[in-house]
């Protein structure tokens, strides 16, 4: 394979699948279609047949049964992975995710790790109807035991995954579906980052958006569009939600002393509420105005026709940043 290519995020994350598991016979695919079909979204493509159906296993639609069986894979030995088809699919599994999965090495003073990924598509942006574009991130961050992380490129997708899979802690890893057709290179040769970075994804002067996931893409579109109003903006990619990068975000906000962070789930509960008090209490004295929150409503997912109401835009990100000038 050519160690350098343009691929979309799906083909990443199935490569990232693939070479996990010709390095690592432990490593084992479970879910709903992830064999013979390769995935609603094909991310599994292909894996059945190269690794075989005791490999990359059809399960029933039982999410809570996935998740279980999971969970004694991983205590005799395996590294399951998990697919979950959608977002909202995933509830069913949260009593074994929240009570098990999360608890386990805790409960055996580390004597049993639990080294599982569930894999999980979220966000919305793609037309799809409710139980199909939950942005579910704060569910999982809330339940300690968890890591949660979220690529935005396909670079990304593919390391991410990797360190995911090779973590002896549990990983929830949520795919941003609308992005899994977005194409950039892919260099597999380098090292993996562990899990735990940010990174600054454009530098910038005037404030920074701190964003993750599906709204990378909106919150660069809205820097590029700030600069006619005058304006230089940072973009700052988290990427893991849990362990979450303290050093890096305090460095960034106190060095241009504004932000405004992005999500596309609710503001009330949200992840963008503990980033603001996290950068509140820890950069006080470096911030020029108050830590403002562009998301999603605090509603049910709406109708197709209706999210790109809903969904953080360039306009309500450029609205925030106008209301960060007016507070000096």
């Amino acid at each position: 394979m050519t160690p350098t290519r343009t691929v979309t995020m799906a083909q990443a994350l199935n490569t990232a699948l693939r070479d996990a598991m010709r390095e690592d016979a432990s490593v084992h695919l479970l879910g709903e279609d992830v064999g013979r079909l390769g995935g609603v979204f094909r991310i599994t493509d292909g894996l059945a047949a190269e690794f075989g159906e005791q490999r990359c296993l059809d399960t029933p639609l039982a999410e809570a049964g996935i998740l279980g069986t999971a969970i004694g894979m991983a205590m005799y030995g395996l590294r399951p992975v998990v697919e979950m088809q959608f977002d909202a699919f995933a509830y069913p599994a949260m009593e074994q995710l929240i009570s098990h999965v999360a608890k386990m090495r805790n409960r055996t003073a580390g004597r049993l790790p639990l080294p599982i990924t569930v894999r999980i598509p979220y966000g919305g942006g793609i037309g799809g109807v409710e139980h199909h574009s939950d942005s579910s991130e704060a569910y999982y961050v809330a339940t300690p035991g968890l890591h949660v992380v979220t690529p935005a490129t396909a670079a990304d997708a593919y390391g991410l995954l990797r360190a995911s899979i090779a973590s002896d802690d549990p990983v929830v890893f949520l795919e941003p579906k609308r992005l899994y057709w977005s194409k950039a290179d892919l260099d597999t040769t380098g090292a993996v980052e562990p899990i735990g970075r940010a990174v600054l994804r454009r530098p910038g002067r005037s404030a920074v958006l701190i964003t993750y996931g599906p709204s990378l893409p909106v919150c660069l579109e809205a820097a590029e569009a700030a600069v006619a109003e005058g304006w230089d903006l940072a973009v700052l990619d988290l990427r893991s939600l849990v362990p979450f990068d303290d050093a890096t975000v305090e460095n960034v906000v106190r060095s241009v002393g504004r932000a405004v962070v992005v999500h596309e789930s609710t503001g009330f509960g949200g992840m963008g509420a503990e980033i603001a008090a996290r950068v509140s209490e820890r950069c006080f004295h470096h911030l020029a105005a108050p830590v403002l929150r562009v998301t999603g409503f605090d509603i049910p997912y709406p109708a197709p026709m209706l999210e790109h109401h809903h969904l953080p835009g360039v306009d309500r990100i450029l609205d925030a940043v106008a209301k960060l000038q007016w507070e000096d």
